[in-house]
């Protein structure tokens, strides 16, 4: 039987549909939700405080984009991943965030850049008070908004489905000792290498991040 998640209340901002879903993202990433586990829609709403139709959707959805697949008369269960497909995310990301965050210092404007400060302390803060969905959460949006400042609109839709595919499954053992901050204040050291303009300090930083994410990536 799966065990209650800490899910986020939803709001009208959006569909009930994208709202689930995308919480029940962050909680795929978060490493709050485990493989071989069937997770019924009914109970999922229940928790979230909403029908079962948009919950059932929303998984619909994840399905499509293979993260969950679908166990009839059930519920869904989480797919699936090997410390392989792991490392060949990594490599991805590597291969396209590193290059592309470094060739924005120096070029996009000083202030692009400090108006992603306030996301990046977001971070640090739910990285302090282990507030694991809020974390992945805000760490989605500052990375998706610091490619996005490359005007590659394609580029940044690839991304988000790379690390809709993350698992970090180290991320609680970290908060509950205390040192996830180390790896959200990763965040404002980019901030400011490219606030500097500092091409090099940029590209070091952003590929030690990423490497770094790939360490509690597999961790239990």
């Amino acid at each position: 039987m799966a065990e209650r998640l800490d899910l986020p209340a939803v709001g009208d901002r959006q569909s009930l549909r994208e709202q689930v879903a995308q919480a029940l993202r962050d909680a795929l990433v978060a490493g709050e939700m485990r493989p071989g586990v069937v997770y019924s829609a009914p109970v999922l709403a229940a928790q979230f405080g909403v029908s079962a139709t948009p919950v059932r959707e929303a998984m619909l959805d994840l399905a499509k984009e293979g993260l969950v697949e679908a166990v009839r008369n059930k519920g869904f269960r989480v797919t699936e991943m090997s410390d392989r497909d792991l490392d060949e995310l990594t490599t991805i990301r590597q291969l396209i965030e590193v290059p592309t965050v470094a060739a924005l210092a120096g070029v996009a404007p000083v202030a692009d850049f400090e108006r992603l400060r306030p996301v990046a302390q977001e971070i640090v803060s739910a990285a302090e008070r282990a507030d694991l969905l809020a974390y992945v959460n805000a760490d989605l949006r500052f990375h998706v908004e610091l490619l996005a400042l490359s005007g590659n609109a394609h580029l940044v839709a690839v991304v988000r489905d790379l690390r809709s595919r993350a698992r970090l499954y180290g991320l609680r053992g970290l908060a509950e000792r205390g040192i996830l901050a180390d790896s959200a204040r990763e965040h404002l050291d980019l901030l400011d290498a490219l606030v500097r303009g500092d091409a090099e300090a940029s590209e070091r930083i952003m590929d030690h991040h990423i490497q770094h994410v790939r360490g509690i990536w597999a961790s239990s």
